[in-house]
């Protein structure tokens, strides 16, 4: 089965890369993926930056130095940060997000960044905006080549100069800047591009909100927190709760949710974690409540397991008599978990194509 992602036409084009390269060069690669190092050139020091867990951790995993944690209080065995280390790569290679300002900004990183005499060289699949970022990545610089296959597109630059044209050093500025974290001016919450919600509610999250239940209490889980806008909803609308604890994969968002919760009346704590993978650590106490606008895309795909996935973690991690508390799009399959894993449950509402669960007694409790 093809991959679906782009590494197969970035593997293509890497030995024409590397042939203006020296013998052992290292190449930094930016939302870098699982199998970047199999069946490329030998002699490369790869150097990884990826703030997404799961791909992070199987980075990780590969062999390769990984950077990119949101902080080093937020994970401390995950590697340098990228600003760590000094020495400027021979090639940057980019493997663009869905999002476009996200996407930019890490081109025209990579332009900045890379050695002069090196190259950028970028690939993306065709679905995902291939021929859009072929065009950013030309406007900072002019490119030597491009190879289509698989289902994608990969090209690279021409060596860069020691001094950047000014216009084009001027539009990697602007790029950076339209991608850094920022105010948004009507909520005064931190948003950035690429992340959910980017500062404002989506309708699933605003009807949860609206359906929230003021006397939550205790100890409450936002789990695939994003950039805190639920959290923060929490703390405004339930005196009760006593401590918050976020758990997410991006470390874009949790950034963002560190700032959007610095002046929270109660202890927050917040978890670069996969959620997928579980919550009930050792010696973690269990919730009183969660609450839980799951994921369910991978990239442009759907996939519902993701969500289940989640309601899983969410049953295993609850107190005794701890409640979930769930928005979901419609048509999304999540009865059939809901009814496996808690002994009761009830629809709060549905409108405008969201339905807002809410399930107790979870049968792993025992």
């Amino acid at each position: 089965m093809p991959e679906s992602n782009p590494l197969a036409v970035l593997r293509a084009a890497l030995p024409r890369l590397c042939e203006a390269l020296p013998p052992t060069p290292r190449v930094d690669v930016l939302r870098a993926l699982p199998g970047l190092s199999y069946g490329t050139p030998a002699g490369i020091r790869w150097r990884a930056e990826q703030g997404f867990f799961p791909t992070h951790a199987a980075l990780l995993a590969e062999g390769l130095q990984v950077v990119g944690a949101p902080s080093a209080a937020a994970a401390p065995d995950a590697g340098p940060l990228l600003a760590d280390v000094p020495d400027r790569p021979e090639a940057v290679i980019v493997l663009p997000p869905r999002s476009r300002e996200e996407g930019r900004g890490l081109l025209a990183r990579a332009v900045l960044d890379v050695a002069p005499g090196g190259r950028v060289l970028a690939a993306a699949l065709n679905d995902e905006g291939a021929k859009s970022f072929e065009k950013d990545l030309a406007a900072l610089s002019p490119l030597a080549g491009v190879i289509s296959k698989a289902h994608g597109r990969a090209f690279w630059t021409v060596p860069r100069p020691a001094l950047l044209d000014p216009e084009r050093q001027a539009l990697a500025e602007r790029w950076l800047a339209a991608d850094a974290p920022r105010r948004d001016a009507v909520t005064g919450l931190w948003t950035r591009p690429g992340v959910f919600n980017e500062g404002r509610l989506d309708g699933g999250s605003a009807l949860l909100i609206a359906h929230l239940p003021k006397d939550l209490r205790g100890r409450v889980a936002d789990l695939g927190a994003g950039s805190g806008l639920l959290a923060r909803a929490v703390l405004e609308r339930c005196p009760g709760v006593t401590a918050l604890d976020l758990f997410e994969a991006e470390a874009r968002a949790i950034d963002l949710a560190r700032r959007n919760l610095a002046d929270a009346r109660l202890p927050v704590t917040l978890h670069w974690h996969d959620v997928a993978a579980g919550v009930a650590g050792e010696g973690r106490p269990r919730f009183d409540a969660i609450v839980c606008n799951p994921p369910f895309h991978v990239g442009v795909r759907s996939v519902p397991a993701l969500g289940r996935a989640f309601i899983a973690a969410a049953a295993q991690a609850l107190a005794k008599d701890g409640s979930l508390l769930l928005v979901a799009n419609r048509h999304l399959p999540y009865e059939d978990e809901l009814r496996a894993l808690f002994g009761r449950g009830e629809a709060l509402a549905e409108q405008g194509g969201f339905k807002v669960y809410r399930a107790w007694a979870p049968k792993a409790s025992g």
